[in-house]
């Protein structure tokens, strides 16, 4: 077997070291390889290539390196750190030849030989998952238990896969938790389910529509699809809820919490302790307002809203993150005192946070995931929601499953997602298929599904529309004439962001009467205003901020965020719309976007860490405002930050206090998942970027309610955005579909 014209190790860690400096990989990559070497007395420069290329895939969002796809595409590979510059070809065509001659028995079996790889031997295969016993171990590297090795070899000899350690552990727990859940069935009442679900929904099925169903096979919304998750989600203590914006998952979830509680009043037992969580401390308060509203509509609401919780926890303080370090006071040995955990936003969820969550789960608790599997992942490591959903469009629901839907929930499953040999995962999906919120007819929805009509992995290559055809098709949409009833798209062309159109955006949003900025001048009180007044005109701020939002692919440049906080900022003090602070000013934090380096009133900002002290979160949206301070000021002002509290009021913070935030005039698309606005406005760069994808554009589209902009100066962007799509490496999804 010949080998690869790879360098010797000392030549290589000096490459990589220049491919620091080039961008392409982190110190960080370069430092775990370099000590592999000094101190784990490894030479092998295959294996150290694998070892730097697996750290560099984990910091792209990859769980571990495909061995196989890197040799068949070394192009996939590596990735300018600064999301706005092209990634230096010399790089690349450096890695490309080394790989050459490189075959993947030999990679393998090299990495199999280093002390610094180990693999998933099975020590003991009866007590083992399936899943485990069918990912075989290759070569004969030290099992994982065996030594500290800080590297595994996973996956098949087709496809192995090299992990970090910690990783291929990550997925252990996550498959081991689901296929637990998964082994058996759990026991239902039929005859008290279907009660509980006839008393929550409509209990007339549509025979008249069989019919169509039997003719044409498809399923445009014709069963009752919430039904039927609840249903299905009733005998499953792993279950999984998907849909796109407006399909009903809140709604959906809140019925099925009812339907639980139902289902434990009928057999005589203790009502379930519910636990609601999301990802993100802005989602968890769009969920505690929707879930709260949905209960009031729920049928004897009085008491069966009492067991759903009207507070939604981020998944961090559910778990118990200890400030300023790793350790969660809930884990294995100290499990959360839960019947039943519901986390929305699932696609935002990575693999380190849900491997925490499954081992913080008790054995018997239920775990009910709700997200849109086709929005974009979440922005550490893993798409978790998107591996377990990547069948979920045809369902594949073994006859009998189907059988018991009908029997259970009146609606028979369309033949068309039926297969007979459907996997334990695909019965325990269920997939919202029909949006009350938008019509395909035309608009966001429209435009959404145009977007997102994509090969399914399972489906026929030549099923999938050429390039070209699917940018005419989404562009002939924007042109077409436009409903308020649908959902208003509109598309402006944009040569650089000194553009007056550009200009007339910002003035327009800004300006209007029912803007943040506008409601700040309006309705502010004034130096006498007692607090319940201040507080007052700060949650109608709030809630007037979030009308429009500017969202970017990119954080840095003139087409990121930097560069278009920095012009909003520029249009709105030319244009003097931003607000007087009325001498009142703090200088602190770093206000991305802010020059001079100063808060000012008006500032919209974004916490982006954890503050545990103040009680907010990652994701937390407040808007800067000059509040009367009495005689203790030269002005008579103050600047504060108004924040949502969870409760439904507001809470104030000094600006002084807040270190870990961002301008967020402008806010990244992978920011704006959770949450919603009024008008979302979409800002494209003027030339392709790996980050460009077809998940990141339905993203952005599907974060407005009324109206979507999208703002562009390359129309060949938006095609190569439209036919990329997020693929990250993981072994996760093996086996738990047979």
């Amino acid at each position: 077997m010949g080998r690869s014209p790879l360098p010797a190790s000392t030549e290589l860690l000096a490459a990589l070291d220049r491919w620091v400096e080039a961008g392409a990989l982190r110190a960080l990559d370069v430092a775990l390889t370099r000590f592999i070497a000094e101190d784990g007395d490894e030479s092998d420069p295959a294996v150290l290539l694998a070892l730097a290329l697996t750290s560099e895939r984990n910091g792209h969002g990859h769980v571990c390196l495909d061995l196989a796809g890197a040799l068949q595409n070394p192009r996939l590979l590596l990735g300018h750190l600064r999301d706005d510059e092209p990634l230096n070809p010399t790089v690349r065509a450096e890695l490309s030849g080394w790989l050459t001659g490189l075959s993947l028995s030999d990679w393998t079996t090299r990495l199999s030989a280093s002390p610094a790889v180990a693999s998933p031997a099975v020590a003991s295969p009866a007590v083992a998952s399936p899943a485990v016993r069918a990912r075989l171990p290759i070569g004969s590297a030290p099992a994982v238990d065996q030594g500290p090795a800080p590297f595994v070899l996973a996956g098949t000899p087709a496809q192995p896969l090299l992990y970090l350690r910690r990783y291929w552990r990550y997925e252990q727990q996550i498959r081991d938790g689901i296929e637990q859940r998964l082994a058996v069935p759990l026991a239902v009442d039929e005859r008290a389910l279907r009660g509980q679900l006839d008393t929550l929904f409509d209990p007339a099925p549509f025979p008249d529509q069989q019919t169509d169903w039997q003719r044409d096979g498809e399923h445009n919304g014709h069963p009752d699809w919430q039904r039927i998750a609840c249903g299905l989600a009733a005998r499953h203590a792993f279950f999984i809820i998907t849909g796109g914006p407006g399909t009903g998952k809140t709604t959906t979830v809140v019925r099925l919490l009812a339907v639980l509680q139902g289902l434990a009043a009928h057999a005589g037992t203790n009502a379930p302790r519910i636990e609601l969580a999301a990802p993100t401390g802005k989602a968890a308060a769009r969920l505690t307002e929707s879930v709260r509203s949905e209960a009031q509509k729920l049928p004897d609401a009085d008491r069966t809203r009492g067991g759903i919780p009207t507070q939604v926890k981020t998944l961090h303080r559910l778990l118990g993150s200890v400030p300023d370090s790793r350790h969660l006071r809930h884990h294995s040995a100290n499990p959360l005192p839960a019947d039943v955990v519901v986390v929305d936003e699932a696609s935002m969820v990575d693999v380190e946070l849900m491997a925490q969550l499954m081992d913080a789960l008790r054995s018997d608790a239920r775990l009910v995931l709700i997200g849109d599997k086709d929005q974009l992942s979440s922005v550490e490591a893993g798409a978790v929601l998107g591996d377990l959903c990547q069948r979920a469009e045809r369902a594949h629901y073994r006859p009998e499953t189907a059988e018991w839907v009908h029997k259970v929930t009146g609606h028979p499953i369309p033949p068309a997602l039926i297969d007979g040999n459907g996997g334990r995962l695909d019965q325990a999906i269920a997939m919202l298929r029909k949006s009350y919120r938008f019509s395909e007819a035309g608009g966001i929805g429209a435009l959404a599904k145009a977007v997102n009509t994509a090969t399914e992995p399972e489906s026929e290559p030549e099923s999938d529309p050429e390039p070209a055809q699917r940018l005419h098709t989404v562009l002939r949409l924007f042109d077409a004439k436009q409903d308020p009833e649908l959902g208003v798209i509109l598309r402006t062309p944009l040569a650089d962001t000194n553009d007056p159109a550009f200009d007339e955006l910002i003035r327009a949003a800004y300006e209007s009467e029912r803007s943040y900025l506008r409601t700040i001048r309006d309705q502010a009180p004034g130096h006498d205003a007692d607090q319940h007044a201040i507080d007052h005109w700060a949650e109608a701020v709030l809630a007037a901020q979030k009308r429009f939002q500017l969202l970017t692919p990119l954080r840095q440049g003139p087409w990121g965020v930097e560069g278009l906080n920095q012009r909003v900022i520029e249009l709105l003090r030319a244009h003097a719309l931003l607000p007087d602070s009325g001498g009142a000013q703090a200088t602190a934090g770093t206000p991305m976007g802010a020059s001079p380096r100063q808060w000012f009133a008006g500032r919209p900002v974004l916490i982006t860490q954890n503050d545990y002290g103040l009680n907010l979160m990652n994701g937390d949206i407040g808007v800067t405002l000059s509040v009367p301070d009495g005689p203790s000021t030269a002005s008579g002002r103050r600047l504060r930050v108004a924040f949502p509290s969870p409760d439904g009021g507001v809470r104030w913070v000094l600006p002084s206090r807040l270190q870990q935030v961002e301008t967020v005039f402008a806010m990244t698309v992978h920011k704006s998942q959770g949450s919603e606005f009024t008008h979302t406005a979409l800002v494209l760069p003027d030339t392709s970027n790996p980050v460009l994808t077809r998940e990141l554009v339905y993203t952005a589209i599907t974060r407005a309610r009324e109206r979507f902009t999208l703002l562009d100066s390359n129309e060949a962007v938006l095609g190569d955005a439209l036919m990329q799509q997020v693929h990250r490496v993981s072994g996760l999804r093996d086996g738990i579909h047979e």
